[in-house]
């Protein structure tokens, strides 16, 4: 098995919380027999020390160059000037990302979306950045669509992830979408980080106090999770939270940032991946303890998801040899929201 490289561009005044995440969480995804899975470099244009935002600089081990050998070239968060209030790409970091190969995968951490967007690089996308600078964003790339709302944002070959610990939930992600569950949560237990963060930033932008601990729909996310194989409805959830439908849809929303609806259904469908990547049960079976009915129903919901077959699902994260010797090209990798994507339990 290759080892992917990931190539961390610092841009200063980086953001030194969100340049060290990715040599944590991609230093932490290793096989079973403990081989790294990814090659993490530091990079600046050029190898000086990169100051950051905190007061502290960090010394790249690669000038711009190592971005031509880059499988993942990762933008940190940053107030590089051009990018970040102008709407501009410096000189110098046009040369560098010129270096950038044709199907690199490009991903951004909070502010690093702006250096995508000024290159151009997110224009008629789907992207986010920190819920606190969405605005400046927006005014200085209208052509970027923007949802502040999210934690990140998965456009297939282009990443963007909300400010500082989103950092560490996209970068979970993608180990998730490169290699499976099993070694994402590995990671995350390595690290000490939770594998999978329901909601978006809506929970986190400043708003009033919340009301008590015993008005919250924690409880009733909690069940619903241990009976996903039942048949579940608003009206049981809000029963279980101790609240009318009304006060429960309201509150959901505000907690979790989407309808009790569409939250469950994405409990379901990554209940349903993790019986196919951890057990031999039949496609039917994984379907009915997932609470998706049929088979016929889940594979309707994995082609949607994540564009194959249970059964081809099953075949690459296990490890199970695919026939045609080619693996599974990168185009028809999911693209997901936040909102969309695979809570890990």
């Amino acid at each position: 098995m290759s080892v992917h490289r990931v190539v961390v561009l610092l841009l200063p005044p980086v953001v030194g919380f969100d340049a060290t995440i990715p040599p944590q969480l991609f230093g932490a995804a290793v096989t079973d027999e403990g081989a790294p899975l990814y090659d993490v470099v530091t990079a600046g244009l050029t190898t000086d020390p990169v100051v950051t935002e905190s007061g502290y600089a960090i010394v790249p081990s690669a000038d711009a160059g190592a971005l031509a050998t880059a499988d993942t070239v990762l933008v940190p968060g940053t107030r590089y000037h051009g990018p970040r209030y102008e709407g501009i790409v410096p000189a110098e970091l046009a040369a560098a990302l010129r270096l950038v190969r044709p199907g690199t995968r490009l991903v951004s951490i909070c502010t690093g979306a702006f250096v995508l967007a000024a290159a151009g690089l997110l224009d008629g996308r789907p992207a986010t950045t920190h819920w606190a600078y969405g605005d400046a964003l927006r005014t200085l790339y209208p052509e970027v669509r923007l949802d502040a709302d999210l934690l990140f944002v998965d456009d297939g070959d282009v990443l963007t992830s909300a400010g500082v610990a989103a950092g560490v939930d996209l970068c979970l992600h993608l180990i998730r979408r490169d290699h499976g569950t099993v070694v994402a949560n590995r990671a995350a237990r390595q690290c000490v980080v939770p594998p999978w963060r329901d909601g978006g930033q809506a929970q986190f932008i400043e708003r009033p106090l919340p009301g008590p601990a015993q008005d919250s729909t924690a409880a009733a996310r909690d069940w619903a999770l241990g009976h996903l194989g039942e048949a579940i409805d608003v009206a049981r959830l809000a029963a279980e939270a101790r609240m009318s439908v009304r006060t429960f849809n309201r509150r959901f929303r505000a907690e979790t940032g989407r309808p009790p609806g569409t939250w469950l259904a994405e409990q379901r469908l990554e209940h349903a991946r993790r019986l196919l990547e951890g057990t031999d049960l039949a496609v039917d079976d994984v379907a009915r303890r997932a609470g998706l009915g049929t088979g016929a129903a889940l594979r309707l919901r994995m082609r949607d998801a994540v564009g194959l077959s249970p059964t081809a699902y099953r075949r690459r994260f296990r490890g199970t040899p695919t026939g045609d010797g080619s693996g599974q090209p990168r185009s028809s990798l999911p693209k997901v929201s936040q909102r969309d994507g695979a809570p890990v339990r």
